[in-house]
């Protein structure tokens, strides 16, 4: 089930992302320099480290990819710098801004086409013509209307195209975390909540959230198909810790064995990958 966020312009989810681009404040360097670059990766990748066996950036060598909602470029340049040639969607001028700032200090904006634009209307701009991969990582749920941006990726995908694409998981650790310290058991207040705490800076005007049965239902309305869903990622950390550069876990993380936390992420991870194709 979609909940409606028809109320809530794209504009307004552009501004608010043009405010504070995602992961912006994650280097203490000079921002656009290359060690402000290198930092950003190494503590996305860090805290994220499911990222790069999901997007397996290797596989794409040579190959067309096309990124629904690149952000200020991390994966995008991950997959350049693998050799393959990237269409990189952004909504946020100034996060497109940085990711072609990105692209320029590591010589690699011949392998990246940007564009600026609302993926709900992704063929009014950018060319119509299959991709090997179409991948969108965390932005889908961010989006007034889902379902308009995977019609969309249909036109970019054939029979041998792989989609890969992150959701927010409905039945997770963080919602129930949410739930608990923001909304004090308010389970009917269940939107407001999860989009106004979704992410590290607060009020993200859309935060949509998926169990597995309600995103596999909504793809295949599309023709696709999911062969893979997988969920991980639970941010362990203090928060003010992790906004100044440290890593200090939870108490209740830190007593427990590393066994037990993988086997929450599996089963209540706050990322839901899906690996699809076209049916």
């Amino acid at each position: 089930m979609i909940v409606s966020f028809e109320d809530v312009s794209v504009q307004e989810v552009r501004d608010f992302w043009n405010r504070r681009p995602c992961n912006i404040s994650h280097s203490s360097h000079p921002v656009g320099t290359k060690s402000y670059f290198e930092e950003v990766e190494a503590r996305k990748y860090f805290v994220e480290r499911h990222i790069p066996r999901f997007a397996q950036f290797e596989r794409w060598t040579g190959k067309k990819v096309l990124e629904i909602g690149c952000g200020i470029g991390t994966d995008a340049i991950n997959f350049a710098r693998h050799g393959a040639y990237v269409t990189a969607v952004e909504l946020s001028v100034k996060s497109l801004e940085l990711a072609k700032q990105r692209a320029e200090v590591y010589g690699l904006q011949d392998r990246i086409h940007f564009f600026l634009g609302n993926a709900e209307e992704l063929s009014h701009f950018v060319p119509i013509e299959p991709y090997s991969l179409v991948y969108s990582f965390g932005v889908i749920h961010h989006t007034p209307n889902p379902d308009r941006v995977i019609k969309q990726i249909c036109h970019y995908a054939d029979s041998k195209t792989t989609i890969k694409i992150m959701v927010y998981h409905r039945y997770s650790w963080k919602v129930f975390w949410i739930l608990l310290t923001y909304g004090r058991g308010q389970f009917w207040r269940l939107r407001e909540l999860v989009a106004r705490h979704s992410e590290a800076q607060t009020g993200c005007p859309v935060t949509h959230v998926f169990t597995r049965l309600e995103i596999c239902d909504l793809l295949s309305r599309y023709g696709i198909s999911v062969t893979n869903a997988q969920f991980d990622h639970i941010f362990p950390y203090r928060i003010p810790d992790y906004r100044n550069h440290r890593y200090s876990k939870l108490w209740y993380f830190c007593w427990m064995p590393g066994p037990l936390f993988r086997f929450l992420e599996r089963h209540w991870g706050w990322h839901l990958c899906l690996t699809a194709e076209l049916s």
